[in-house]
């Protein structure tokens, strides 16, 4: 796919190196010389120095001849002209940057009268995602599968929980619930376990299954699922704004640190059910005298990563039950779980993997990468014509590199064995590492070995001939 990039800041970059790692030809534009210069020297890319608005720039990048532009500069406004110039010189589809929440009402609109086919909202989607884990307390990640009947949840394992230690056949003898432990991260390698991996302390293990069965699963293990009440916030920012909003409607009480003045006074008019307190929050006595110590959450989402990790620390040394931090550089991600901090939030890499589902194509529901992209957990609805419906599992030879996680199949969830076979409109979640997948029926050349297999069968067909 040809793949034209406006914008070449944090999240254009991070775009770019994963596109291009799934080898499409992509195209940067920026006026940042400094930018294009860093992206030209690191990813497999073209750049080209001027404005994306610019006709005669979008036609020297080859527009017309472009299946997809994405506008992610820093301006609203910009990226809504860039697609609609794009879509009157001929691209195929794109994708804009919207992130002022005054425009969040207008987005249908928008969207026809633009010709965007798909908005992102980074600080949106960030806030959604913090407010999906509040179910889960103990959880560093929770994602929605099937329009929310399946959840995926990441859990750091700690000395205190008792699956430490045991095989993954026996803890599904011991557990009456239908949930499967489908990826575990362990020294930042992602693993793909079979029955007879033993889990460790500090491995982060991926659990699937429906809602309820996720939580009876903690209750068994002892791990206790409090209901969070008091969030404390420190950063007026988008994130914050839409956070808190969401925050309000699950009857949660929020308390936000803002050291802008001017922001305070903003967001006490946007948001006059929240208490507003104008502060440093890196500053631990501040911190200790708004009583930090007595807050179930505490989230830092200031636009300084540095000052976010050093909030979250003081935070997590001055007793808050569950710290979450925002950070924007991606190597700093490891650095940030090994601090103690709960979870981390990253709005790019949330960015990058909406645009990475729709550049797939429209058979991927969801998907959510693991560890940059070592492994995926993705959402398919297999099509009448499938070629691995009605099949039994067993029968398909999946690699090991391939685990079926989840059928949904009307309101029965099914964690599958091998004899359960895969039906027309199920949805179906598979976890896959070391491979890009658009359609279930990729699967296929995946288990019969696609490149490696032919490799293998020239090398047996070289040896054949030598022997003659």
């Amino acid at each position: 796919m040809r793949i034209i990039i406006i914008g070449a800041g944090k999240v254009g970059y991070n775009l770019a190196l994963n596109l291009s790692k799934e080898n499409h030809d992509v195209t940067v534009i920026d006026n940042d010389q400094e930018a294009l210069h860093k992206a030209e020297e690191n990813l497999d890319v073209l750049c080209i120095k001027g404005n994306g608005v610019s006709t005669n720039i979008l036609i020297e990048a080859g527009v017309k001849e472009t299946d997809l532009l994405i506008a992610v500069t820093d301006s609203d406004e910009v990226n809504m002209v860039c697609c609609l110039t794009g879509k009157k010189l001929g691209v195929l589809s794109s994708i804009a940057r919207i992130r002022d929440p005054e425009y969040a009402h207008e987005l249908t609109m928008l969207k026809e009268e633009v010709g965007i086919d798909m908005v992102i909202n980074p600080e949106h989607a960030a806030a959604d995602e913090i407010a999906r884990s509040l179910a889960f307390p103990t959880a560093a990640n929770v994602e929605s599968f099937a329009k929310g009947r399946v959840k995926m949840i990441e859990v750091k394992v700690t000395e205190d929980m008792p699956i430490a230690g045991i095989k993954l056949k026996d803890l599904s003898n011991k557990n009456l619930h239908p949930i499967l432990i489908g990826a575990v991260v362990r020294n930042d390698e992602v693993i793909v376990p079979d029955g007879d991996f033993q889990v460790q302390v500090d491995d982060n293990i991926y659990i699937l299954g429906n809602p309820s069965g996720i939580m009876n699963f903690f209750r068994g293990w002892n791990q206790s699922l409090k209901k969070i009440r008091n969030v404390m916030i420190v950063g007026a920012g988008r994130i914050t704004y839409y956070l808190t909003k969401m925050l309000y409607e699950m009857g949660i009480k929020v308390k936000i640190l803002e050291i802008d003045r001017e922001k305070c006074d903003e967001f006490a008019e946007l948001l006059p059910n929240t208490l507003i307190i104008n502060g440093d929050g890196t500053d631990e006595e501040l911190l200790l005298s708004e009583n930090i110590g007595d807050m179930d959450l505490f989230i830092s989402l200031t636009g300084m990563d540095e000052e976010n990790l050093i909030s979250a620390l003081i935070a997590k040394q001055s007793g808050a039950k569950r710290v979450i931090s925002k950070i924007s550089r991606i190597n700093y991600m490891g650095v940030v779980t090994k601090l103690g901090i709960d979870s981390v939030i990253c709005p790019k890499i949330i960015t990058t993997n909406q645009i990475l589902r729709y550049v797939r194509g429209n058979s991927i529901e969801t998907l959510y990468r693991i560890v940059e992209g070592q492994a995926e957990i993705l959402e398919f609805i297999p099509k009448g014509d499938s070629k691995i419906i009605n099949i039994p599992l067993k029968k398909l030879k999946l690699p090991k590199s391939v685990i079926v996680a989840t059928i949904v199949r009307k309101n029965q969830i099914v964690i599958p064995h091998g004899d359960d076979i895969i039906c027309k409109d199920d949805r179906v979640i598979i976890i896959i590492k070391n491979n890009k997948i658009s359609d279930l029926d990729d699967l296929v050349s995946i288990s019969t070995g696609g490149i490696h297999n032919e490799l293998q069968n020239g090398i047996k067909k070289l040896g054949d001939i030598i022997n003659m």
